[in-house]
């Protein structure tokens, strides 16, 4: 039984391809930007963001002591919401996987936890930016303050994103004692999206 975050990276190494785009939407402390760097090569680049320095800076260091050339990812200190700006004009209909591993950092301050109100905006600009065929992953943990919440919002909104032009399943955990961390994948279709064309009950309340 692989864990949701090893999951994650089963699909992202089945899709990725060397030269590819990439981004990590929540750095944390930098192993899945680490990972996506692995995946798509000296030829590919990574864009990774969070809004805490201490994860930034865990993040640059461990791409450097892992031998990641600097030119293959940008290391952005600042909100998801921001990726339509902080990417670069080419990028859209190019990106090739987008993960969110939602939650608090790691070893960080636990009171600073991502949210629906930030994160659902960005969801949906990471689907626009998608190429057909790109991956979103969202790594859900309800089991922590706020944790549930985000969750029912991204469940109901990706539940209402239309069947001819996504792909969304869910990896989780039935008998868990606890409440589990589990995977919404989203997969893009061959006919891309149009903003505005999700269900019209994909609202954030």
């Amino acid at each position: 039984m692989r864990s949701a975050v090893e999951y994650c990276h089963h699909l992202l190494r089945e899709r990725l391809l060397p030269g590819d785009l990439a981004v990590d939407a929540t750095a944390g402390n930098g192993h899945d930007t680490l990972f996506l760097a692995q995946l798509i090569g000296p030829e590919g680049k990574v864009f990774a963001f969070d809004v805490q320095a201490q994860a930034i800076t865990a993040t640059g260091q461990l791409l450097q002591r892992r031998g990641v050339p600097e030119h293959c990812y940008t290391l952005i200190q600042d909100s998801h919401t921001t990726l339509a700006e902080r990417l670069p004009a080419a990028a859209p209909g190019k990106l090739a996987a987008v993960i969110f591993n939602l939650g608090y950092l790691p070893g960080g301050d636990k009171t600073i936890i991502t949210c629906a109100r930030t994160t659902l905006p960005a969801v949906r600009t990471a689907l626009a930016l998608l190429r057909p065929g790109g991956l979103l992953l969202l790594v859900l943990y309800p089991g922590h303050a706020g944790g549930a919440e985000e969750a029912q919002v991204l469940r109901g909104f990706a539940s209402g994103l239309l069947p001819r032009q996504w792909q969304v399943t869910e990896y989780s955990t039935l008998n868990a004692r606890n409440a589990s961390p589990s995977v919404l994948v989203i997969e893009k279709a061959a006919t891309g999206f149009r903003p505005g064309q999700e269900s019209q009950r994909c609202q954030l309340q």
